[in-house]
C-alpha cells in the first residue's frame, strides 16, 4: 500500500503492523457476516410465537416467506426461518408446549434445546405452570431465557375507554401480574411488547438486554437483524457499519494481491454488494419493512427509496456482482498488472483496492443511512422518539 493508505488502515484497525491489521480485518469481517445466531421462540399454544418470529424478520403475517399464523396451533415441529437479509441469523419457531401434540412432560425430549443461543418464552395472558417448567429446564442447560408478554396493544385498547384510564398504570399492573406468576424464577427478565408496534413498549429494551448478555462475537448479528425500534437504534446500526468500513476495505485489499485475472475485482464486488445489502435490511429499507411502516403511519413510503440509487438497485434486484464489478472496472487492469509485480507491485495493487473500496463503502453507507433517516422523519417517528 501507499504510505498514507497504510497509516489510515493502521489507525482504523488500532494495530501496529499491516499484517496484524489484515488479520483483524478478516476476523471482524467474518464476524459481521458469518457468525451464527440461533434464537428459539417458545411458549404455550396461541401465545403468538409465529407473529413474533415474523416481526423480528421484518415481515407481516401475510408476506411471502412469513411463518404461518392462525387461531389454532400451526407449528407442528421446530421450524427454522432465516432473516431475509441476514441468513446467519436464524429464528426457530418451536411447537407450543401444552398442545395435544406436544404434552408438557415430553416436550423437552421432542425439542432439541442444545442448538439455541437463548430462548424467548412468550405468553399472551398470564405466564403458566408450563412456562415455569420451560424456564427451569432451560436453566438446567445453563442458557438464558426471557419472558415476553405479547399483545400488549390489545390490553391497552380493551381498557382505554374506561374512566381514569392511565396507560402506564395498566402496563405496571400487567408487569406486576407477570412477576407474581413467576415467583419461582429468581429475578426474571420480563418484557411487554406488541409485535405490531415495535417502536412502543419494551421491544427495544428486550434487544438491549439480549445484546448485553450475549457473547461479544454474537452481538453484531443481533443488532443487524433486530427491527429498527427508534432513532437511537438506527444510529447504533449506522455506527456499527461505519466502524467496519475499514475492515471490509482492507479485506478487499488483502484479496487484491492474489494474481488471478478477475479475482480481485470479483471479490471487491462481492464485498461491496454484501455490505450494502446488509445495510439495506438493517436500516429497514426493504419492501416488507417499508410496507408495514407505511400501513402503520398511513403514508406511502416506498417511493422515497428512489432518492437512493443503491437502495433502488437493491430493491429492483439490479445491483448485481456484475454491476458492482463495472463500477470498479476502471482500476481492474491496473490492479491485476500490479499484483503480478513481486512485493512492490502487490503492495501497490492492495493500496489501490483499499482506497477505492473504502471510498465506495463510505459513500454508499452515507446514502443508505440518509434515506433511512428521511423515511423515519417523514413517518413522524423521530418526533415520537423525542
Amino acid at each position: 500500500m501507499e504510505r498514507q493508505d497504510v497509516i489510515e488502515a493502521l489507525r482504523a484497525s488500532g494495530e501496529s503492523t499491516l499484517e496484524n491489521a489484515k488479520a483483524k480485518a478478516l476476523a471482524e469481517y467474518d464476524q459481521l457476516f458469518n457468525v451464527s445466531l440461533n434464537i428459539a421462540v417458545t411458549g404455550e399454544t396461541g401465545s403468538g410465537k409465529s407473529t413474533f418470529v415474523n416481526a423480528l424478520r421484518g415481515l407481516g403475517d401475510d408476506d411471502d416467506g412469513a411463518a404461518p399464523t392462525d387461531v389454532v396451533e400451526t407449528t407442528m415441529k421446530a421450524t427454522m426461518y432465516e432473516h431475509p437479509g441476514m441468513p446467519n441469523v436464524k429464528l426457530w419457531d418451536l411447537p407450543g408446549i401444552g398442545s395435544p401434540n406436544f404434552k408438557a412432560k415430553t416436550y423437552f425430549k421432542d425439542v432439541n434445546f442444545d442448538i439455541y443461543d437463548f430462548f424467548i418464552i412468550l405468553s399472551a395472558k398470564r405466564f403458566s405452570e408450563n412456562d415455569l417448567m420451560l424456564a427451569k429446564e432451560i436453566n438446567k442447560i445453563k442458557k438464558n431465557f426471557y419472558f415476553v408478554r405479547t399483545q400488549i396493544d390489545n390490553d391497552i385498547r380493551s381498557k382505554e375507554r374506561r374512566n381514569g384510564f392511565d396507560e402506564q398504570k395498566v402496563l405496571s399492573e400487567i408487569r406486576q401480574d407477570c412477576k407474581e406468576n413467576l415467583k419461582e424464577v429468581e429475578n426474571p427478565h420480563i418484557f411487554l411488547i406488541s409485535c405490531f408496534q415495535v417502536e412502543k413498549y419494551d421491544f427495544e429494551m428486550l434487544r438491549n438486554t439480549l445484546e448485553i448478555e450475549l457473547p461479544t462475537h454474537k452481538r453484531s448479528a443481533l443488532l443487524q437483524a433486530w427491527p429498527v425500534c427508534s432513532t437511537k437504534s438506527l444510529k447504533e446500526k449506522i455506527k456499527l457499519y461505519e466502524g467496519l468500513v475499514w475492515a471490509a476495505a482492507l479485506t478487499s485489499a488483502y484479496i487484491a494481491v492474489i494474481p488471478v485475472p478477475g479475482l480481485s475485482i470479483a471479490c471487491d464486488a462481492s464485498i461491496v454488494l454484501l455490505f450494502f445489502v446488509r445495510c439495506y435490511y438493517a436500516f429497514g429499507l426493504d419492501d416488507c419493512s417499508l410496507r408495514r411502516l407505511s400501513k402503520k403511519v398511513k403514508i406511502p413510503l416506498e417511493n422515497y427509496l428512489r432518492k437512493s440509487k443503491i437502495a433502488s438497485a437493491i430493491r429492483d434486484k439490479t445491483l448485481t456482482r456484475m454491476q458492482v464489478s463495472a463500477a470498479l472496472g476502471t482500476v481492474a487492469a491496473i490492479e491485476f498488472v500490479l499484483s503480478l509485480v513481486p512485493v512492490v507491485g502487490s503492495i501497490a495493487a492492495a493500496g489501490l483496492s483499499f482506497g477505492t473500496t473504502m471510498y465506495i463503502l463510505r459513500e454508499g453507507l452515507n446514502e443508505l443511512a440518509s434515506i433511512a433517516r428521511e423515511i423515519r422523519d417523514v413517518a413522524g417517528l423521530n418526533a415520537i422518539d423525542h
